[in-house]
This record gives structure tokens, sequence and C-alpha cells, in this order.
């Protein structure tokens, strides 16, 4: 892994650990999302809340006003509510991603029982979120925003700004922000 990437991994593993100490911004996601929305939001694990705001602020800072991509970065990671990830499942698959791509994706195919929880939840959690927002009535491109958030972006803009604020990769998002600010 890059020594970037190996940072924000362990940054994000510290922000998981501490989650149960440090304040949600309720009222900020309220703002910015319908009540049915909000309601998902609300049902999702405290670090994931923490997270999802951090992406969103990410987007505004580099200057993304898109309601849709906003929304999207509120709730891409909403599926994890289907089956929340435990701290270890996190970490077993993001280094056996790393380090043995073919198993983690094999062992990510049926349901997030057992020691493939991990990968299981990894793999689909896109999908399970893009349903999730599309009963709570979101656009239908916040829903697709959502499913392909884990997907490579080809020429959406949007989704690669999303994609490199749900990274940590804020300089990337600005740049981005940038470039559509001035399209």
């Amino acid at each position: 892994m890059r020594l970037a990437r190996v940072r924000y991994r362990g940054t994000q593993f510290f922000h998981t650990l501490l989650a149960p100490l440090r304040p949600i911004d309720a009222a900020y996601a309220a703002e910015r999302l319908s009540l049915s929305e909000f309601a998902l939001f609300s049902r999702m694990s405290r670090a994931e809340q923490q997270h999802a705001i951090a992406v969103c602020r990410a987007l505004e800072t580099a200057g993304h006003r898109d309601p849709d991509l906003l929304t999207a970065a509120l709730l891409h990671d909403v599926g994890k509510i289907h089956a929340t990830p435990y701290l270890w499942d996190r970490v077993i698959a993001v280094l056996t991603e790393h380090y043995l791509p073919r198993r983690a994706i094999r062992w990510s195919r049926g349901e997030p029982r057992g020691w493939r929880r991990g990968f299981v939840i990894r793999a689909q959690h896109a999908a399970w979120g893009a349903e999730l927002a599309e009963q709570a009535g979101s656009s239908p491109r916040t829903v697709e925003l959502i499913r392909a958030h884990h997907d490579p972006p080809g020429g959406d803009v949007a989704l690669a700004a999303l994609q490199a604020a749900d990274d940590g990769a804020t300089e990337v998002c600005k740049t981005i922000g940038e470039a559509v600010l001035w399209r």
C-alpha cells in the first residue's frame, strides 16, 4: 500500500475506534436530507455518520454544491445498516483486498455471516444502500452515485469527487471541484 493510503487507513481505524467519544452533527445532515433520507442516516452507526458528514463537508469545501452529490455523500455507506461491520471485519477485508485480491472477491459472495462477513459487507453495501435510498425517495442520480461509489468513475466527475472525498483525498476532491466550477 502506498504511504498515503496506509496513513488514511490508520486514521480511519482510530476514528472508528474513538467514534463513541465524538459528537455527531445531526443538524448538518438533517439540513441536507429529506425526512425519509434522514431516518436512514439516523440508523447508520455513529462512526458511519461521522464519516458521511466528513465526506459531505470535504465536497462542500471543495466547492461542490450539487444536492444529489451531497445527499449521496451522506448516504453512501447506508447499506451497512443491513449488516454493520465490526472493526476487525474492516481490517481483515481491507488487508486481504490489498494482498489477496482474488480471494477477497471470492469470499465476498453470499450472506454476511461468519469469517466472510466483512468481505460480503464491503462488496455489497453499495448495492444495499442504493436500494434503501431509492425506497426512501432519493433522486435517481443520488441512488446511482451510492450504487457506484466503489466502481471505477469512468468520466463521471461527481462520482470521482465522491470517491476522492470518501478516500480522504481532499486535495484531489478540491481539484475536481475546481474543474467542475470552471466548466
